[in-house]
């Protein structure tokens, strides 16, 4: 997500992580959590459709949901039934027997050399009931059977809507319909309703606008990109869990919550704690090709020779918050610099000192604002 040059498609990863979200605290395997992240990021602006019917072989899956445990006459239930209520048609869109049935249809699914086998002995080829339809159907039809419901596009609207426009967005039918309609016309074409939502009048309505609290990964990852740090993932990564969004360990095969979920008490304080260590440049984190002295915030402002009080307050809530603040944030920012100049003398803006320059705690107030906190 920090060096790809396709950051839309690396977004819509993580969302596709979140929807099959799949945990390596119970996989225990890398090499097929990688497996499953290329897989996310192979079909992230593609069709949805190859991507069900892939994640619904994936080895990382398979063993999440308990899938290689599967047998003839001892079907296992996890995979058909989070298939139809997370994946694809959500609650009250199918039945305990449609579960049961479809359960039936993924046995002998085992994985031989890290790929997807069928035991054919231990598989279920008898006639199942699925969905008012009944045959001896395979894993493949049930998935095929899950996209012809017209729950399913609607389903996967309603969840891009929340994570690309408002966590409390209403999705009324008369909004979803028209996009489900496209959706399915397209052969589940995602990279078009990707596109039709971030062109759309919604997208831009004041609604929209700060209606959605930044992830720990968004709230991260704003601040690395604008700041121009280099930083090690290892130890982004820890600060990431906690803040609460331990990447390729979701709580629970729902996912992430969101939301208004991402903050409390002890999460507000790490988010601080960790914007005060990337503006201050902590060697903990950031990997700083320049002299240790002198920071990013202090750096950007001179390359962009912003040189007084007002002009550092305005370039850092541009840069940041595209300076839409009230006027009474802008002026407590700018009496933060005044009296720092009052007790370091008028010379400060030429010091480099990184631990006293008032340049870096006026960068950590913006990062904290509450305005910061939302998208």
């Amino acid at each position: 997500m920090l060096e790809s040059p396709h950051p839309l498609r690396e977004k819509m990863t993580l969302f596709w992580h979140n929807h099959f979200a799949t945990s390596d605290s119970k996989v225990q395997n890398a090499g097929r959590m990688f497996g499953q992240y290329e897989l996310l990021y192979a079909h992230a602006l593609g069709s949805f459709a190859d991507m069900l019917q892939g994640m619904s072989k994936d080895p990382a899956m398979m063993v999440w949901l308990d899938t290689i445990q599967s047998k003839k006459g001892q079907a296992n239930e996890n995979y058909a039934r989070e298939l139809m209520e997370l994946f694809s048609l959500g609650i009250g869109n199918y039945t305990e027997k449609d579960v049961r049935e479809a359960a039936r249809a993924f046995t002998g699914w085992e994985i031989r050399d890290e790929k997807w086998y069928v035991n054919s002995a231990q598989n279920d080829g008898a006639e199942k009931s699925f969905l008012g339809r009944t045959g001896k159907w395979k894993g493949e039809d049930i998935v095929n059977f899950c996209l012809d419901q017209p729950a399913c596009p609607q389903f996967i609207i309603r969840k891009l809507l929340k994570f690309l426009v408002s966590d409390t967005l209403a999705t009324p039918p008369e909004l979803v319909a028209p996009l489900a309609e496209q959706f399915r016309a397209s052969r589940f074409d995602f990279g078009k309703l990707v596109e039709t939502v971030l062109r759309s009048n919604l997208f831009f309505s004041p609604d929209a606008y700060r209606g959605q609290v930044k992830s720990p990964v968004d709230f991260a990852l704003g601040i690395v990109r604008g700041l121009e740090l280099r930083v090690s993932t290892i130890a982004l990564g820890m600060a990431l869990e906690n803040l609460g969004q331990n990447l390729f360990h979701p709580p629970s095969v729902k996912g992430w919550d969101g939301g208004q979920a991402w903050l409390n008490g002890q999460t507000l304080l790490f988010r601080q704690n960790l914007a005060l260590a990337l503006c201050s440049a902590d060697g903990q984190y950031v990997r700083q090709p320049t002299p240790d002295t002198i920071t990013n915030p202090i750096l950007l402002l001179r390359r962009h020779r912003q040189a007084n009080d007002e002009m550092a307050v305005d370039f850092l809530l541009g840069l940041f918050l595209q300076r839409d603040v009230p006027s009474e944030t802008r002026e407590k920012l700018l009496n933060y610099l005044k009296q720092s100049r009052r007790q370091q003398g008028p010379a400060y803006w030429s010091q480099d000192d990184r631990a006293n320059h008032p340049t870096i705690a006026l960068c950590h107030l913006v990062l904290t604002l509450p305005e910061y906190q939302l998208n």
